[in-house]
This record gives structure tokens, C-alpha cells and sequence, in this order.
């Protein structure tokens, strides 16, 4: 295959209904992941699996209007829902649905296709605490081309206790791009046996231990940092109005990569990524339109 083929941008995992105050907006961080990097122009696709019933119908609809490609299975689970209540400062809080489509991702021919055409994936914790999803994001990435500019991003995304050590493992040991939060690392280290040490010493030793090309440490309003093997950048978080914060997170990770493959350097691709989640939380929803300013 010529290395000009490779050129797709994948967010594998849950494709659900947020179902907020205000009433439900799609959500799912691969969801998220691909639309926002579909507004920086590169080309993007969300696998996941939805119901045979009106909230998957509504799903791919949406999809569709958003002109977001897609690889959405229809399995006899029904779609996936969140019921998300926001505190006092507008930070969600998640109940998840179990045992519902996304859970149940099948691997297929279309999905072997896709990989094979895939430079970049970004895949989480919470799809893969089901047997058939997990095996299914295993398969996906034993079939992506190994090239020197290929990225595969696990957005730890801890949700209530739908992780395992030994998933956090694998992934860790399958990517070369981690992204995870501030409250994720103090379970993550509690888990692997890292306590006593400050968040940075924590970052340095995954970075080695996984040999990652890069791992983002997102901090809320104390900032982030994105570690590259001898180097660091950092960005203060922009005082902004909080609508919520839903898909914040995966806004940042989309931006960031997108950037990266595009060509610039860490330092200029974090700012971007700053920015963008930043305009995203001023924003109900998981997938505003983004300013032209942004993405240009």
C-alpha cells in the first residue's frame, strides 16, 4: 500500500446520548475525538455499534448532518445513554448504562479496511470493559500500518469503575501517546504502585516505562502539560465562562492531534489544543462548531 493511503484519523469506542438538564446531545469521547478532528480538515471516522431503535436511528442521522463519517454497527443492544448531572461548578457527573450497543463493537472486513488506512487512533478505557469491544480495538490495531508518523492515543477517561489494572496495562503498552488527567494519575499511580511522588516524577517514569512518544497531562484550571522524552510544555489553562465541561477533554485531544499531524511542533499544537478546549467549555454540548480561528 502507498503511504499516501494511510491517511485516516479514527475514535474507536462509545457513541451514546449525554442526557442533561437541558435535554440529550450525542456524546462518547470517540465521537467527540473524530468530529472535532473532522473541523480541523483531516479525515476523520467514529466506530462504534448503536440499537436497532430510535436513539441509534437519531445517532447516524446527526452524523450525517454533522458530515462526520462513520462506521456505526447496528447490534441487538440498544444505543447507549449517560445521565449526566453537572455540580455547582458545571463538572459532570456520569450514570452510565451497561450492557448497551457500543459495548458490543463487532470486528468486521469494513473495520479491517478502515485500519488498514488508519494513521492515527484514539481509544479509551471505558469501551473496552466489555469483551467484545475490548477484542475488537485489539484486533483494530494489530491491523494499522506501522509507520514512524503513526499515532495510537489511549485517552485513559476513567468512568466510575469500569476499568481493570489489566486493561489500563495493555493500553498503555499498546499506545505511544497517553492522555490522562490529573485525578486519573492518582488512581492510575495507586494502582501501579506509584504513590509519593509529584504528578511530573509520575509522567517521567510512564513515559519511559511505556516508551511513549508523548503523554498529556491535563490539570483542569492548573493547567497542562504534554512530556516528550527530555522535554516538557506547559499552558495555563484560560480563565474562561464555564457552560459544562463535557467533551472539554476530548476537544483538547482532537486538536492536539490534529495539529501534530499536520505538521507542527508540540509547543504550537498544545496552545491550539488549550485554546479549542477552552472555547469548548464555554459551550453546551460535547460538539460545538468551532471558531474559524482555531482551525485554520
Amino acid at each position: 500500500m502507498e503511504k499516501k493511503d494511510i491517511n485516516m484519523v479514527v475514535g474507536m469506542g462509545e457513541a451514546l446520548w449525554d442526557v442533561l438538564p437541558e435535554g440529550k446531545k450525542i456524546g462518547g469521547a470517540p465521537a467527540n475525538f473524530a468530529y472535532h478532528v473532522s473541523q480541523f480538515g483531516l479525515p476523520s471516522c467514529v466506530v462504534s455499534a448503536v440499537g436497532a431503535d430510535p436513539l441509534g436511528e437519531e445517532i447516524i442521522s446527526n452524523f450525517r448532518h454533522k458530515d462526520l463519517n462513520y462506521k456505526l454497527a447496528e447490534v441487538p443492544y440498544p444505543t447507549g445513554t449517560v445521565q449526566v448531572e453537572l455540580d455547582s461548578n458545571g463538572v459532570p457527573m456520569y450514570d452510565i448504562k451497561e450492557n448497551v450497543a457500543w459495548d458490543n463493537i463487532p470486528y468486521t472486513p469494513e473495520l479491517e479496511d478502515l485500519a488498514h488506512h488508519t494513521k492515527a487512533v484514539c481509544f479509551g478505557s471505558l469501551a473496552q470493559r466489555n469483551i467484545v469491544s475490548r477484542q475488537t480495538i485489539e484486533k483494530f490495531l494489530n491491523e494499522m500500518p506501522e509507520t514512524p508518523e503513526s499515532l495510537i492515543v489511549f485517552d485513559v477517561n476513567l468512568r466510575q469503575g469500569f476499568y481493570t489494572k489489566e486493561i489500563l496495562t495493555d493500553s498503555m503498552e499498546r499506545c505511544n501517546v497517553l492522555k490522562i488527567n490529573d485525578e486519573e494519575l492518582v488512581t492510575v499511580s495507586r494502582l501501579f504502585g506509584y504513590p509519593g511522588i509529584d504528578l511530573q516524577d509520575k509522567c517521567w517514569i510512564l513515559l519511559g516505562k511505556y516508551n511513549l512518544k508523548m503523554l498529556i497531562l491535563t490539570c483542569g484550571i492548573n493547567g497542562s502539560y504534554v512530556f516528550t522524552p527530555g522535554n516538557v510544555s506547559f499552558q495555563p489553562t484560560p480563565k474562561v465562562e464555564v457552560a459544562d465541561t463535557v467533551g472539554a477533554g476530548d476537544s483538547f485531544t482532537a486538536a492536539f492531534i490534529s495539529n501534530i499531524l499536520k505538521g507542527k511542533d508540540v509547543k504550537e499544537a498544545h496552545r491550539i489544543a488549550v485554546e479549542t478546549s477552552a472555547y469548548v467549555c464555554t459551550q453546551q454540548g460535547a460538539m460545538p462548531v468551532l471558531p474559524a480561528n482555531l482551525t485554520e
